[in-house]
């Protein structure tokens, strides 16, 4: 088992992970029913494509031995409905102002494309990763 899902009422679920036992809450948002005093299942969806790629490209740098520390993310996700789903998610990375080769640039652009959440979600998902060299 990976989690431990409990509904807490007013569309407010705890998550436990069971090996850490951290846990977090979620939240309907405020378009549906929600308070959106939390990430909703939705958002957990697009923060964790963009964890995801985040952590494929550091584990491409840990092997390659360079310092991507201090990279960071922004998720944004964009509903439809009928069905009420997610139609697009857009991902950039910022890089952090280090001395990046043209080579490592290459090798973790190519993670970034790799990453197994990425390769997880539905084809008719949109989905826009920029990734930004602040170098």
């Amino acid at each position: 088992m990976t989690a431990e899902i409990i509904y807490q009422g007013n569309l407010r679920t705890q998550a436990t992970h069971i090996k850490s036992k951290t846990t977090l809450i979620t939240d309907a948002p405020v378009d549906n029913r929600g308070k959106g005093e939390s990430f909703s299942p939705t958002d957990m969806i697009a923060t964790g494509l963009a964890s995801c790629i985040l952590t494929i490209m550091g584990i491409k740098a840990e092997d390659k031995g360079v310092d991507m520390s201090g990279a960071r993310a922004e998720a944004t996700k964009v509903m439809a409905s009928e069905p009420r789903r997610i139609s697009k998610i857009s991902i950039k990375i910022y890089m952090p102002e280090k001395p990046f080769s043209d080579k490592e640039k290459m090798l973790l652009e190519k993670a970034a494309h790799g990453c197994p959440v990425r390769r997880s979600l539905h084809p008719d998902l949109e989905e826009e990763l920029e990734i930004i060299w602040l170098s």
